[in-house]
């Protein structure tokens, strides 16, 4: 372990230097890679570095207690010694923690696509209040939300509904909620009170940097219209809404959010671009659940992750059979208890792969 660790320092100080030189301060493509690298080790590093310090305190009141003669100083040189000890431990069992393979992606901006699935408009309702959740739960953390794409219903739903979320941290925690997400409750749509069950599907996607997933114009056909609303009817009479093919694959990518033509190119290029490089991530990792298409399946309830009970202000996570009563906080953006829990299940299943492997 302690091999590991100094070779992550030394990794640590090489970066410090590349990130003041001046050819790489104007590469912003280079700068961000580094500076996400240098972010993801600054934990362990500063970990590492207090547990040398404690291997000093230990070694510092070893060596004086060997030389005192006091019964009092010894005593206390004792507690000083199970303190570092334990201090050693502690320390030692947050580094096993922070040495477990790391998800490079975790750092990176992300994009949400939020679909309604299996229950119509309430579906699509749905899709809106988990929208506006991930949004809330965003704005706490300040991180920032920008809207790519939206198809609305028409009563205030979402068909579809994607947007990025720009902040450190973003898909290590956000990763957690691509899947089917179940809602139980009487819709605004329903006359007779009677409780309906519907779903809406999320898909979680690391945002790529444009040096990863490259996109020559050979590969793209590129076509402008005027932007539409629920219906059909136009929204503007300029040629602003954006649909990128990319030929190699077929991936069709459509935005106009915008009014301006380029920032709507500029959105779909980024979807495309993450799409791809989410393509290229679930095929160099097939059995892994990041990929979108095992995120969502079909949408069918029956492949939920989660469920919302509105009327026992319930929610139970189906993966770590954790059922929390604060459904009315967590639609506020509450989910921290939540991802947590997730994440702490996630790092527990990795300790115990490893020591097995180790075993």
């Amino acid at each position: 372990m302690i091999d590991r660790l100094e070779a992550i320092v030394q990794r640590y100080r090489k970066i410090q230097e590349e990130l003041a030189r001046p050819e790489v301060v104007s590469d912003h493509q280079k700068l961000a890679a580094l500076g996400r690298e240098l972010r993801s080790l600054e934990p362990l590093v500063d970990t590492y570095g207090h547990y040398r310090e404690a291997q000093d305190e230990l070694a510092e009141a070893r060596e004086m207690l060997r030389g005192e003669k006091d019964p009092q100083m010894q005593e206390y040189l004792r507690g000083e010694e199970h303190g570092a000890e334990q201090k050693l431990v502690d320390l030692e069992e947050d580094l096993k923690v922070l040495l477990l393979p790391k998800d490079p992606n975790d750092d990176r901006d992300v994009i949400v696509e939020i679909q309604g699935a299996e229950g119509g408009q309430e579906a699509a309702l749905f899709a809106a209040d988990l929208f506006r959740m991930y949004s809330r739960w965003a704005d706490a953390k300040r991180w920032r939300v920008e809207i790519v794409d939206v198809q609305e219903n028409g009563i205030g739903g979402y068909d579809r509904m994607s947007f990025e979320v720009h902040g450190a941290g973003a898909y290590s925690q956000l990763k957690y909620e691509g899947g089917v997400h179940r809602v139980q409750r009487v819709p605004v749509t329903e006359s007779q009170g009677r409780v309906h069950t519907s779903a809406a599907t999320v898909a979680v996607m690391p945002e790529a940097d444009p040096v990863e997933i490259e996109l020559p114009e050979k590969d793209l056909k590129i076509e402008t219209s005027t932007s539409t609303g629920p219906g059909g009817q136009s929204v503007n009479t300029t040629y602003s809404a954006i649909r990128i093919t990319h030929l190699p694959t077929g991936m069709v990518v459509s935005i106009q959010d915008e009014k301006s033509q380029l920032k709507n190119k500029e959105k779909a290029l980024r979807v495309l671009r993450t799409r791809l490089y989410e393509r290229k991530l679930a095929e160099q990792q097939a059995a892994q659940s990041a990929a979108r298409q095992s995120m969502v399946k079909s949408g069918n309830r029956s492949e939920k992750i989660r469920t919302y009970n509105f009327k026992d202000n319930r929610v139970t996570d189906h993966r770590i059979d954790l059922t929390l009563h604060k459904l009315d906080r967590i639609m506020e953006g509450d989910l921290d208890e939540l991802v947590t829990a997730l994440a702490s299940a996630e790092r527990q299943r990795l300790l115990e792969s490893d020591g097995s492997h180790e075993a």
